[in-house]
């Protein structure tokens, strides 16, 4: 059955998720194949990003907070942690909540005194 839950450890660090525990794993989430299969391309697409970004970043005069490769990494870290938060246990809910990260990047600090006239502000 497709709704059938299962645990997953999962190890945003290593891009890796597991059925049984191990020392890497950061956080821990019930999903169906379904849900599962989500979970994988959204790992895909923070893994590629994340590489996207890491080349982009030997390019000395483009700006790190203006950068699409920089935004691709939030977005899709962001979605990555809100859906690990969605299906995580408690445990991974409290990490995800420590963190702040969906918080902090979801402001990017834009609407603070000093971006009102610049001319990348978007």
């Amino acid at each position: 059955m497709m709704n059938d839950q299962k645990i997953y450890y999962v190890s945003v660090a290593h891009n890796l998720i597991q059925d049984v525990p191990n020392d890497s794993n950061e956080f821990v989430v019930h999903m169906n194949d379904e849900e599962l299969n989500k979970l994988r391309e959204l790992m895909d697409q923070v893994s590629q990003s994340d590489k996207y970004a890491f080349k982009r970043t030997f390019v000395p005069y483009k700006s790190a907070d203006h950068d699409d490769a920089a935004e691709e990494f939030d977005e899709s870290t962001i979605e990555l942690y809100s859906y690990l938060y969605k299906f995580g246990d408690g445990k991974t809910k409290k990490m995800i909540q420590a963190m702040n990260i969906i918080s902090k990047m979801e402001d990017t600090g834009y609407d603070d005194p000093g971006y009102e006239r610049s001319p990348l502000n978007k």
